[in-house]
């Protein structure tokens, strides 16, 4: 495939996460054509109608497959996603594949064999790695404003029950859970040993884990804490990171999500898209004192041009597969580490 010629990609479901978190994105990335949803649901079609205006509708999988299609985004219900990922790409599709990836460590090392034996591209949508606050502590990591990292605490509390993902392969460790397991995991590298604490609620008779507090030993030396909750009435984001020669703290918003949430997008909003305001900039702790750093710029559509550029061959994906199973492995280990209250190694 040529740089001039557009690639068509295609978005399976249309829920909160097709047209928040998927193709507003696509449509930021000159380069991609989007080829078509599938919904069924007359009411989201309507949204579809509005925000993209143009773009087919389609029943099915196999129907989008049927008009062509170089990839797909399987943004659909946790249940449902094995499936269409393994039919996608057996027709031949490159696959970015919603998080949680896989409920378990040998789903996602199955999903792994297929996507190899396709020869084809699987990658899982960790877009967090593209977070305003976690591309501004990059920014302070990379320019060697802390020294040598020691740890980080990430935290990020949701007000917001009504999403709570529930049944035996779901939860929120396996949702927002996956997501700040991988940022730290893409920060600092592979994880070797993981202790972690569950909360479990009781939703229709079925226990779920509604918030959690994990502790990751990396295998560089560094360690991080990863802690959210869903149904306790808290709100907020939290980021510290503690090295030889200070420490940086934030408190930034969900940048992205809250511009998505007001009727903004980053096609048309480029110039102020994904940067915090001001008076809610991190700050650096040295002894030079305490000075506030400017926000960097987050962009979620970095992965869907990281994406475009592995489709025609230039470059890896955003979220190379082994990537993706080893955050798996660490939900796995966090699992089983709060259900015998032992670190376990990885």
């Amino acid at each position: 495939m040529s740089a001039s010629t557009p690639a068509r990609i295609g978005v399976v479901g249309y829920g909160a996460g097709g047209h928040r978190f998927h193709v507003p994105y696509i449509q930021a990335v000159e380069g991609w054509e989007l080829a078509g949803v599938v919904t069924r649901s007359a009411e989201r079609r309507a949204i579809l109608a509005t925000e993209a205006p143009g773009v087919p509708a389609f029943d099915s999988l196999d129907a989008l497959l049927d008009a062509g299609v170089d990839a797909v985004v399987i943004t659909t219900p946790p249940d449902t996603r094995r499936e269409l990922v393994l039919r996608a790409l057996e027709r031949g599709a490159h696959v970015v594949a919603d998080k949680p990836f896989a409920p378990t460590a040998q789903g996602a090392r199955e999903l792994q064999a297929a996507a190899e034996r396709s020869g084809r591209i699987l990658t899982a949508y960790q877009n967090r790695r593209w977070d305003t606050d976690l591309v501004t502590l990059k920014q302070v990591i990379d320019e060697g404003q802390l020294g040598d990292i020691w740890r980080v605490s990430s935290r990020m509390d949701q007000d917001d029950s009504g999403t709570l993902e529930t049944g035996p392969a779901h939860g929120l460790l396996r949702d927002l859970g996956s997501h700040l397991v991988d940022q730290m995991a893409f920060l600092f590298g592979p994880v070797e040993r993981v202790s972690a604490h569950l909360d479990i609620t009781a939703v229709d008779g079925v226990e779920v884990d509604c918030g959690f507090d994990v502790a990751l030993h990396h295998a560089n030396g560094v360690f991080t804490r990863v802690a959210s909750s869903k149904i306790n009435h808290l709100d907020g984001r939290e980021l510290i990171a503690y090295g030889d020669l200070g420490a940086y703290e934030s408190s930034m918003d969900d940048v992205q999500t809250a511009q998505i949430d007001a009727g903004l997008r980053p096609a048309s909003a480029a110039a102020g898209w994904g940067l915090e305001a001001e008076a809610r900039w991190g700050t650096l702790h040295t002894t030079e004192g305490s000075r506030q750093i400017p926000s960097a710029r987050g962009d979620y559509a970095e992965y869907y041009r990281m994406l475009l550029a592995a489709v025609r061959g230039e470059s890896a994906p955003p979220v190379p597969i082994e990537q993706a199973v080893h955050t798996v492995e660490i939900l796995d280990a966090a699992r089983e580490s709060a259900r015998t209250g032992l670190t376990v190694e990885i």
